[in-house]
C-alpha cells in the first residue's frame, strides 16, 4: 500500500503537493545557513579568513545550494515570501564578506562585497540554462524571420571617411583567454559623457562582441540627454571592416545586423543623424583607449 506525501526529495529538489516549491526552497536556505553559522568560527572581524577566501566560498559552495534546480523553481520566486527567504541567506554571507554590523543595509551590502542579489543569480541562473538546452532558439546571431525585416530602401549611412561631429562614438568588442567583452564610450564635443562595458558568454565569437557594441551605444545614445544648441549628429566608430560590410549586404539578416538597423533608422526619425565609420587605425587616439579598455576590462571581470 502507497503512502500519500505531501512532499518528495526527487533529484535533490523537493516537490510539494502544491507545487509551489516553498519546501525546497526554506530547505536550501536552511542548509546555507548552517554553512554560514559554521564559517562564524572561521570569520571573525580581523583575524581568520580574509575577503578572498570568504568570496570562494561564497561562490563554490552556497551559490551552487541556493542556484541548483533553479530553472524548475524559478517561479516560486515571484513570491515575495520565497525572495525573502533568499535575501536572508545572502544578507548573512554579505556580513560575513563586508565584515560589517548586522544594522548595514542589504542594499549597502551588495554595493560592498560586489554581489548581485540573490534574486537575480537566481534568474541568470534560470535563463542561461533555457538558453544552453535551446541553443537553435536563443542563439544571439539567429536570422531575422522576413517580417520583421527593413523596408529594402531603409538603409545606415556607411563610411570610411573620418567626420568631425560633435557627438563621437567609439565601440569595440573582444575574445580573449579571459572571456569575451564589449566596451562603448560616447564623446559629446570632446568630453567622455558616457562609457559602459558588457560581459558576454563564453560561446560568443569577437564578431557578435563588436555587433553587441554597436547596438549597445545606439540604445544609449537615444537615452542620452543632448543640449538644444549641440547639433543632433553622431559618428559610430568600428576597428572592423566587417561590420560595415555586413551592414552593406542587403542579404545579411542576422538578428545584431538587424537591430543596428533598426536603432540607426529609429535615431534618424528623431532627428539625430548618424553614420557609421570604419577606423582602420586602431588605438589611435585616448577616446579609442577608453572604448578599448572598457572592453578588455568586462572580460577581466569575469
Amino acid at each position: 500500500m502507497l503512502e500519500q506525501v505531501q512532499t518528495i526529495k526527487h533529484l535533490g529538489i523537493i516537490v510539494d503537493s502544491k507545487l509551489n516549491f516553498r519546501e525546497h526552497i526554506i530547505h536550501i536556505s536552511s542548509k546555507c545557513n548552517k554553512l554560514i553559522h559554521a564559517l562564524s568560527k572561521s570569520a571573525k572581524l580581523n583575524w581568520r579568513l580574509n575577503h578572498a577566501a570568504l568570496h570562494t566560498i561564497h561562490k563554490g559552495a552556497i551559490l551552487p545550494l541556493l542556484l541548483y534546480g533553479a530553472q524548475v523553481w524559478i517561479e516560486a520566486m515571484d513570491k515575495e515570501c520565497n525572495t525573502t527567504i533568499c535575501n536572508r541567506v545572502q544578507r548573512n554571507i554579505n556580513i560575513k564578506i563586508a565584515k560589517a554590523f548586522r544594522t548595514t543595509s542589504s542594499e549597502a551590502l551588495c554595493t560592498l562585497t560586489g554581489l548581485s542579489p540573490v534574486v537575480i543569480k537566481v534568474e541568470e541562473a534560470a535563463k542561461l540554462y533555457n538558453i544552453m538546452r535551446n541553443r537553435q532558439a536563443y542563439e544571439i546571431d539567429h536570422e531575422v524571420q522576413p517580417k520583421d525585416w527593413l523596408h529594402p530602401a531603409d538603409t545606415v549611412k556607411v563610411t570610411e571617411q573620418p567626420e568631425e561631429q560633435d557627438i563621437q562614438i567609439y565601440t569595440d568588442g573582444s575574445k580573449s583567454g579571459h572571456g569575451v567583452g564589449a566596451g562603448i564610450a560616447i564623446f559629446i564635443q570632446n568630453e567622455l559623457a558616457h562609457q559602459s562595458r558588457y560581459t558576454l558568454h563564453n560561446s560568443c565569437s569577437n564578431n557578435q562582441a563588436e555587433q553587441l557594441a554597436i547596438v549597445k551605444a545606439l540604445e544609449i545614445l537615444g537615452k542620452l540627454h543632448i543640449n538644444d544648441n549641440i547639433p543632433r549628429s553622431a559618428t559610430v566608430h568600428t576597428d572592423s571592416g566587417i561590420r560595415l560590410q555586413s551592414l552593406q549586404n542587403t542579404n545579411n539578416h542576422n538578428y545584431l545586423i538587424e537591430e543596428i538597423r533598426k536603432l540607426a533608422i529609429t535615431l534618424g526619425k528623431m532627428q539625430l543623424d548618424n553614420k557609421i565609420y570604419m577606423d582602420k587605425s586602431p588605438c589611435r587616439n585616448l577616446r579609442e583607449r577608453v572604448s578599448r579598455q572598457v572592453s578588455k576590462g568586462s572580460q577581466q571581470k569575469r
